[in-house]
């Protein structure tokens, strides 16, 4: 009991700490004007899926991916409202987000992402699973300002497009670092027929979702892209969940796989040949 009560004690200063710095490191930045968006910061990266079985109603049909925010690091309110200014020129079918909103504040920045969530424009939903970040900060506080921002989660569950009496699937798991993922229960709801699609926020989770034998993509976050890439050596760091599928377009089975680098940074805000990113999928029938 003495030796779990060190060990939450040092979490707490710990993260105090970070706060601290965080806080810090966003008002010297704000000072010096590094805090406002710029629309060449940000890459539109557009990506073609062929999809078996896609009926006709579906061919052209536009998903938007954006991810790791981590908002209050690099991702100023300002930035925020940019990214969902750019989501919206896309005229995106659905929008989704693969978590890390935050980082370690949240409550004085929570009507920023309310605000700006409410303002992003998607025909058939704007949906999301949560990361790591979002468990370990307050995973409750979280889930209220994606509901109050009309941001769908799904945590274990399956959305459904619906078009002419043609289906497609977008299943997301909760967090699998905090081993909160229960790929079984979004199994269970799967609806048999239909193409589907998987939202993880760890990459690494592709070879679980593969073996299932019943989705044609995963999206996912969590390594930004790794942030360093070296020509000829490509991504430099690698880590927990992400070191099969760190960065970019992956073939895993019979499914293909996606890693976005993401709009945002966490530990450090160095990018080296990895841009934050904004990922248009366009759905189209097999040729």
């Amino acid at each position: 009991m003495r030796i779990l009560l060190r060990s939450l004690l040092n979490m707490s200063d710990n993260l105090n700490i970070h706060e601290k710095t965080q806080r810090a490191v966003s008002a010297m930045m704000k000072r010096l004007g590094r805090d406002r968006f710029r629309r060449d910061e940000i890459f539109i990266n557009q990506l073609n899926i062929e999809v078996p079985d896609l009926d006709p109603v579906f061919e052209g049909f536009k998903i938007v991916h954006y991810t790791d925010i981590h908002f209050g690091h690099w991702v100023s309110p300002q930035r925020l409202e940019g990214i969902v200014s750019l989501i919206n020129e896309q005229k995106a079918d659905l929008v989704v987000n693969t978590g890390d909103f935050v980082s370690y504040l949240i409550d004085e920045l929570a009507n920023d992402m309310i605000t700006a969530f409410r303002k992003i424009e998607a025909r058939d939903g704007s949906l999301a699973v949560l990361g790591n970040h979002d468990h370990w900060l307050d995973v409750h506080k979280v889930r209220m300002i994606l509901a109050a921002g009309s941001v769908v989660e799904l945590a274990n569950d399956v959305w459904t497009v619906e078009r002419e009496g043609a289906y497609l699937h977008v299943a997301g798991v909760d967090n699998i670092s905090v081993c909160a993922d229960r790929l079984d229960e979004v199994m269970a709801k799967m609806p048999t027929s239909g193409p589907a699609l998987m939202l993880a926020h760890e990459p690494d989770f592709a070879d679980q979702t593969a073996a299932t034998g019943r989705f044609f993509l995963q999206l996912s976050g969590h390594s930004h892209g790794t942030q360093i890439i070296l020509p000829g050596l490509g991504p430099v760091l690698r880590g927990s969940h992400f070191k099969k599928y760190p960065h970019g377009l992956y073939q895993v089975g019979d499914m293909m796989q996606y890693t976005s680098n993401g709009v945002g940074t966490h530990a450090f805000r160095l990018r080296i040949n990895c841009p934050p990113e904004i990922v248009v999928i366009t759905l189209n029938r097999e040729r």
